[in-house]
């Protein structure tokens, strides 16, 4: 376990790999754990990092800390304790939200991003996660469902503090991510499952930028957890990302059925 100490507050992180570093966000729904897979998966090349929001998992738990604002903060300073300059960012619903922002405001520091399960805005997101409160992981997926398919995020399910959810969806209702996306001027990959009942994918129209700026991609097979739902493809995808760009990723067939 690694942790760093931001503004008096313990930050839990875990790294693995070397080379080149890459920064994974988590959602609403588990904590850095579900990562894991993927970041193993290009270790071999990157050195990835994946922190606790504050809030959820091994981090700190201060209901002062747990607006999307906060959260956007938080990036900063994760990579300035970690000396980390300019990273790709791989953010999941809630991590993706903050990243979006993070990359508008301090382009500098990202090189590109992965945006999965982006909602646009509160109405994206489903009452099951917004609604607050205890049980979240019963609500949202099942319990036992949960721990047989996505034993990852089950295990660490019961560390999230409720009010982190509840505060920072409703934090979201103040943003439209629409009028955020139009300002990106780093490499965006938007990615949603065909599938995801807990978050509406953006319409095809609603995702703005030119060919070389913003693409959209949906995993026919995945629901909320695509990095998990089809594992190797979207580790695949990733790492084409991560290697090429936007407009590469539009020339594999089997991306082709929804890139743009």
């Amino acid at each position: 376990m690694s942790a760093i100490i931001v503004e008096n507050g313990l930050v839990h992180y875990e790294a693995i790999g070397r080379g080149k570093p890459v920064l994974f966000l988590h959602g609403w729904l588990g904590s850095w754990r579900y990562w894991m897979p993927t970041m193993e998966a290009v270790s071999d090349r990157y050195r990835t990092y994946a922190l606790d929001l504050w809030g959820f998992g091994d981090s700190d738990k201060t209901q002062q800390r747990y607006e999307v604002e906060s959260y956007v903060s938080l990036i900063g300073e994760f990579m300035d304790g970690l000396g980390l300059v300019q990273v790709p960012i791989v953010g999941h619903t809630l991590g993706a939200v903050a990243a979006v922002l993070f990359a508008v405001r301090m382009p500098d520091r990202v090189d590109k991003l992965m945006a999965v399960s982006l909602p646009l805005n509160s109405s994206a997101v489903s009452r099951k996660i917004s609604s607050g409160g205890d049980g979240l992981l019963d609500r949202t997926l099942g319990r036992k469902q949960a721990q047989q398919a996505y034993p990852e995020v089950a295990l660490e399910a019961d560390k999230t503090d409720p009010d982190a959810v509840t505060i920072s969806t409703q934090s979201l209702s103040k943003l439209d991510l629409r009028s955020e996306l139009e300002k990106i001027t780093r490499p965006l990959l938007i990615v949603h499952g065909d599938r995801d009942s807990l978050i509406a994918s953006p319409a095809m129209d609603a995702v703005r930028g030119n060919d070389e700026t913003v693409r959209q991609i949906g995993l026919k097979d995945s629901m909320h957890f695509p990095m998990l739902d089809e594992a190797t493809r979207f580790q695949r995808l990733l790492r084409d990302f991560l290697e090429g760009d936007l407009v590469s990723l539009e020339l594999k067939e089997e991306w082709k059925r929804r890139a743009r």
